[in-house]
């Protein structure tokens, strides 16, 4: 693999497509969304063997909840038992397992197997694994100013600074993406970790999302180790 030191910290990706692989092959959309499972399943793989410290996964938008509720449905249903097919994977490879987002939204029953995961997972060393779930990014940054209001005292919300927020954004503590990789060949970033993708290298791929897999992870990872990142800064 790449050099360490050309390596992404953290790979966040919107997995994209789901629906359009399964309708070209005449299937109904939870097909793509089955399908796209194993997707991330070989693109964790990747980064526990390629030493990368954090994976996160746009997995469903506070929009989605406008999809059709036979959908939705179908969506929380494979989050549940994927959360129990791969507790034993991510113990064996040392994956710790976080969920951000607005989970007021979930089920008790989703809420209550994601916690169980997280606390289990925990002490693993390697590489994080964070899902985002029923997750916006303006929510996220509205939550935070709402919180740092109702916090701080006034003279210190006079003149905050953009890291006074980052402790109250659902991300806190864990560093900005390097790399953010959207598949299916769509432009934009859909309302996702706009405060966090401020210097983010992003890099877009016309393969839909059940057919991203170990080479095209590592293919997006050497066009990020071939970039040059300047900050703002003149090299």
């Amino acid at each position: 693999m790449e050099d360490k030191k050309r390596l992404p910290r953290h790979v966040s990706i919107i997995m994209d497509g789901n629906g359009r692989w399964a309708q070209a092959r005449g299937k109904e959309r939870v097909f793509g969304h089955l399908e796209g499972v194993e997707s991330v399943r070989a693109c964790l793989e990747a980064a526990v063997e390629d030493g990368i410290e954090y994976l996160s996964l746009y997995a469903f938008s506070e929009e989605n909840w406008n999809r059709p509720q036979a959908e939705v449905n179908a969506l929380m249903e494979l989050m549940m038992e994927s959360i129990r097919k791969e507790t034993a994977n991510m113990m064996e490879n040392g994956v710790r397992f976080l969920v951000l987002g607005n989970r007021s939204r979930l089920s008790e029953k989703l809420n209550a197997a994601i916690d169980a995961l997280t606390r289990e997972t925990s002490a693993n060393p390697r590489t994080t694994l964070i899902v985002f779930l029923s997750y916006s990014g303006k929510w996220d940054i509205a939550q935070a100013v709402r919180k740092a209001a109702s916090e701080l005292p006034a003279e210190k919300l006079q003149s905050l600074e953009p890291e006074d927020l980052d402790k109250y954004l659902v991300t806190a503590g864990i560093p900005d993406p390097d790399l953010l990789i959207r598949t299916s060949g769509e432009l934009r970033i859909s309302n996702y970790l706009l405060w966090q993708c401020a210097y983010t290298e992003f890099y877009f791929t016309d393969v839909l999302w059940p057919d991203f897999r170990k080479p095209q992870f590592r293919e997006a990872i050497a066009a990020y180790s071939a970039r040059d990142r300047r900050y703002g800064k003149v090299k």
